[in-house]
């Protein structure tokens, strides 16, 4: 399906790693601090590709726009940071992914909205990162997704021009950064999916169902 592919760029959370447990703990234990009840882990992973905003609105019920929302969200980032590297793990299949990626010299990279504090040394903890051309954060460039700034300065840095690169993400606004950048763009059906997200709606110009899949839609002759 697409040819003359140099380079492969990933969103992080939800993509590469499934960080949802770690995330909808780090709310929920601000849920029981106030003596409220646990809630299933479930409860929180459809929501987990939204971050805080994501978490906070699970657990409290609470917007941004929110008188206390500022104070919550230094909260959640403080626990979270706590624990972010407890239970959050590589996808199955990832390893290999990226390890085929590898062996056929197609290079690979991050284009994430998680800022530094955190996936440096998220990642940092995973060797399968060592092999990344590039890790752009949400504080690397002026602008996070869906503007397409992280995207191009991750092609800007792995010298690669639109016309050879794909960019893969679970979240719409992965879909509306790669087209603003000008990349072909894959939808991960298998990610933290938005609660009542429909893939197909996005626009992307293929969908996979496992990390592996992706391998199938490269011209590799």
């Amino acid at each position: 399906m697409f040819g003359h592919i140099r380079c492969v760029l990933f969103d992080l959370d939800g993509t590469l790693i499934d960080s949802a447990a770690d995330l909808g703990l780090a709310a929920d234990e601000m849920r029981v601090a106030r003596g409220l009840p646990s809630l299933p882990i479930e409860a929180y992973r459809a929501h987990a590709g939204a971050g805080a905003r994501g978490m906070l609105g699970t657990a409290f019920g609470v917007t941004p726009e929110h008188a206390e929302f500022g104070a919550l969200k230094e909260e959640f980032f403080d626990r979270y940071e706590q624990r972010m590297t407890r239970l959050t793990r590589p996808f199955e299949g990832v390893d290999q992914l990226l390890l085929t990626l590898t062996r056929q010299r197609i290079a690979w990279g991050v284009v994430t909205n998680k800022s530094r504090r955190f996936t440096v040394p998220l990642t940092a903890t995973m060797s399968l990162f060592s092999a990344a051309g590039t890790i752009v954060c949400g504080d690397t460039t002026p602008h996070i997704k869906p503007h397409p700034a992280p995207v191009q300065e991750a092609m800007r840095q792995m010298n690669v021009s639109p016309a050879h690169c794909v960019y893969v993400g679970d979240d719409e606004r992965d879909m509306q950064a790669g087209r603003a950048a000008g990349v072909a763009t894959v939808a991960a059906r298998y990610g933290h999916l938005g609660a009542g997200a429909d893939v197909s709606r996005w626009l992307a110009d293929a969908i996979i169902d496992s990390p592996i899949q992706l391998l199938n839609l490269f011209d590799t002759a």
